[in-house]
């Protein structure tokens, strides 16, 4: 795979009227992402859990006088169809079409052998991670595919490609994540411009990875912003071309 998309340095209009939703925006790569799809033209679609940290990047946005955003605050472990279906709705009603519904919002989970681990902790995980995934993209795929070049684009992680010991319920949830991602490329690629792709972050400096590894030095990793060129690329024109495809954010 051509790593072209490292030295990716889009327009600042590349994404000029564009509707993008992110889920998990409140923070960590979420709230960078949402911040540079914005930069770049965007109205962003701010999905998270907690309002107040959806309505602070609101104000940042407001206060770089980029296109204003959306806030939707949606609890994904409380995630209804009853709500998927109102989300939907509104964005119909608002603009019409989505370009792209970027699934960034999992959970880690406890690190603990399998043996043990606490199986409603699990269906917790699993509801984030996996069932709200798949109940947000069956209620927005119609918008997606009202668009000229929609793109579904979820969050993987090297241990759902390769299980690793004590990650439990969180590498199982990314293998099934890269699951649906290829499902769902598989079944759309025949029928529509929708380009659905993953991107595994790597190592990043973030509050989940600081619980995963609490004696690491965060120093050391990079920031969710050194990590954008691979999401504008992908999100863009130049990215059509990866489909039902994971691409590493922080090649080795």
């Amino acid at each position: 795979m051509s790593l072209a998309w490292q030295h990716f340095q889009p327009a600042s209009d590349t994404f000029q009227g564009n509707i993008m939703m992110v889920t998990g925006a409140g923070r960590g790569i979420g709230r960078e992402l949402s911040l540079t799809l914005a930069r770049h033209g965007a109205r962003v679609i701010l999905c998270g859990r907690t309002q107040k940290h959806l309505e602070s990047l609101y104000d940042q946005i407001m206060a770089e006088q980029l296109p204003e955003p959306l806030i939707l605050p949606l609890d994904l472990n409380k995630l209804s169809q009853a709500e998927c279906d109102q989300v939907s709705q509104a964005i119909e009603q608002q603009f019409g079409h989505l370009d792209a519904l970027i699934h960034n919002a999992s959970e880690l989970g406890p690190l603990t052998s399998l043996s043990n681990y606490p199986i409603s902790t699990y269906d917790q995980l699993m509801q984030v991670n996996v069932r709200a995934a798949l109940m947000l993209t069956q209620g927005l795929m119609p918008l997606l595919l009202q668009a000229k070049s929609g793109r579904l684009l979820f969050t993987s992680s090297s241990v759902g490609r390769q299980g690793r010991a004590f990650w439990g319920g969180y590498s199982i949830s990314k293998f099934a994540t890269e699951g649906m991602m290829q499902i769902f490329a598989d079944e759309l690629e025949n029928i529509s411009q929708v380009r659905v792709m993953a991107i595994n972050p790597g190592a990043t400096r973030t509050e989940m990875r600081a619980r995963a590894y609490p004696a690491e030095n965060p120093g050391q990793l990079k920031t969710p912003s050194e990590l954008m060129p691979c999401y504008l690329y992908a999100l863009s024109a130049a990215g059509s071309q990866w489909h039902g495809q994971t691409i590493d954010a922080q090649p080795r």
